[in-house]
């Protein structure tokens, strides 16, 4: 007896969403009308502040040193941050383009989920340069060296990749059946997942303990840094060292904490989102990725002599 030819069952072929659709503010989509022009204008501040420190601290042989070698690719982390998320973001608030394809979508969570902890990572190599800096400061030539600097570059790119690239390949592997909505204006990992038709237990449990063992690690490392360098700074009796040894970590500590409290609200408020409105974690997740890019250089502009001359020196070549 001939067998009838049964339907494919979509969920065994995840390839058959070809696309997905970014569904910004689903509660309060009049937001969308009042973000696009500041957002955009954020968008605009962080690709200029961080291109024009980029190229100050490259043409500027005083700034060849190692702290601003950091700098330099913090600001790099910033702008692939920002170009990976927001114009897309911005194509949707403008030109309601919604759909984003399946690889490209995990193409940026892949970024997102990498980059976000290397920019962490980053300011940790920052916090051990001040500490170097400020506790043995008679060391500080020999320990904080061009090596040093290319030795944790290629620390922070292999940790992190090697860490946070499973989580968009356990996104990738779901079965999708047919639900292709995202409620988030990025491809976030837990928006996506939330789609599948398979068990995603694994993907959350993954995320979650790879988010709290790099970022938990991270900022509790800089805490430590940094309470070994108020100590430091406290013992200092000389008239002015005290200042001067906080002026240098000044620029530092408050990129740090534009880092870190967007962050922390966005993690606390996706925690208790049941008590949250649904569209407030979805805006902080954006934020992130802009907010920091826009300010850092310019903290880092403002606080810094050798940077503000540098750019002067820039301005005038132009000129």
């Amino acid at each position: 007896m001939v067998q009838p030819m049964l339907p494919h069952n979509n969920s065994s072929f995840p390839a058959e969403v070809s696309e997905f659709l970014l569904n910004c503010f689903v509660r309060s989509p009049s937001w969308q009308r009042w973000l696009a022009v500041p957002l955009g204008l954020l968008f605009l501040l962080a690709m200029g502040a961080n291109t024009t420190l980029l190229i100050t601290i490259w043409l500027e042989a005083s700034l060849h040193e190692p702290m601003y070698y950091l700098l330099s690719l913090l600001s790099m982390l910033d702008i692939v941050l920002c170009l990976t998320v927001i114009p897309k973001v911005l194509a949707i608030f403008w030109f309601d383009l919604r759909p984003i394809s399946f690889s490209a979508c995990f193409l940026q969570m892949f970024i997102m989920n990498n980059f976000l902890p290397m920019e962490s990572c980053t300011f940790l190599v920052m916090a051990y340069d001040r500490y170097v800096a400020i506790c043995k400061p008679l060391h500080y030539s020999s320990i904080i060296t061009g090596q040093f600097v290319a030795k944790a570059a290629v620390f922070i790119l292999a940790r992190n990749t090697f860490l946070t690239a499973p989580i968009p390949i356990l996104s990738a592997r779901l079965h999708y059946c047919g639900k292709n909505i995202i409620e988030n204006c990025i491809c976030a990992n837990l928006s996506v997942s939330k789609l599948s038709c398979d068990n995603v237990t694994l993907n959350r449990i993954y995320q979650l303990i790879v988010a709290w063992t790099l970022l938990g690690s991270d900022l509790i490392l800089i805490f430590l840094s940094y309470t070994f360098i108020l100590r430091a700074v406290l013992r200092l009796k000389a008239k002015g060292a005290a200042a001067k040894a906080l002026s240098t970590c000044g620029s530092h500590f408050i990129l740090i904490l534009f880092f870190s409290t967007i962050l922390l609200v966005f993690v606390f408020t996706h925690m208790a989102k049941k008590k949250v409105y649904p569209d407030v974690p979805v805006l902080l997740n954006v934020l992130h990725h802009v907010i920091p890019a826009a300010l850092n250089p310019i903290v880092y502009g403002v606080r810094t002599k050798e940077i503000k001359q540098g750019i002067w020196k820039l301005l005038r070549r132009g000129g």
